[in-house]
């Protein structure tokens, strides 16, 4: 079904997770470390990538990081992390998705199975809104014909803002949508990247132009005036 990398330093685990997915039609690759699982994901271009954050050469985070910067291949983090203040900075890294061990093979396959899906589907054309131009396929976005310099994270956010303009967007609807979270706790995270959007588009929240907070309610992406 799908070539997968599955980078674990624990070998009970890779063990049982490679003959399991193995058994459900995927060809699986593995490494026990970071720096052989970047090579193996580079030389070896799989479709997806299944990481663990708690490797014994570098932690996955930063591995992640050092993925995101040659490559956009769908990761999953398998970890025993678990909480808002965990897995928000490994989804704002850019991974895809995330489960928290102990988990089943079938059950890893079901997330693999639907990452895969919503990569498959076909990027849309470019969004604008007054001078503001996002680019889904390239992940870029410009202001007024200058390009804005986004994390991935940011990026997402805006572009998810901007595929539904003047529509009024809920935090609970960002989290669940944008960063695959539940709702609770992690409302601050919303409204700090908000807050370095807003910079980053030249405007604050008490002066807005794209950005506009609905109090109590959400937020939404309008033209200027």
């Amino acid at each position: 079904m799908a070539d997968i990398l599955l980078i674990e330093d624990d070998v009970t685990i890779r063990t049982a997770l490679s003959r399991g997915l193995g058994d459900l039609g995927h060809a699986v690759s593995s490494s026990p470390t970071a720096f052989d699982g970047l090579r193996l994901a580079v030389d070896g271009r799989p479709d997806l990538i299944v990481l663990d954050l708690g490797l014994p050469d570098l932690d996955g985070v930063e591995l992640l990081r050092m993925l995101r910067a040659v490559s956009r291949v769908p990761v999953i983090v398998a970890t025993a992390r678990d909480g808002d203040a965990e897995m928000v900075p490994v989804l704002d890294a850019g991974a895809d998705d995330y489960v928290v061990k102990p988990f089943s093979a079938a059950q890893l396959d079901a997330r693999i199975r639907a990452v895969l899906r919503r990569a498959g589907e076909p990027a849309p054309e470019q969004l604008k809104v007054g001078g503001l131009r996002i680019d889904p396929r390239a992940r870029s976005a410009a202001l007024d014909g200058t390009t804005l310099d986004l994390t991935p994270r940011e990026f997402d956010v805006l572009h998810y803002l901007a595929a539904r303009p003047g529509e009024v967007v809920t935090k609970r609807e960002l989290l669940t949508e944008v960063w695959q979270l539940p709702y609770g706790g992690a409302d601050k995270t919303v409204d700090v990247h908000l807050s370095w959007l807003r910079r980053k588009l030249g405007e604050t929240a008490s002066e807005p132009r794209y950005l506009h907070t609905v109090r109590g309610v959400g937020v939404k992406l309008v033209e200027p005036a």
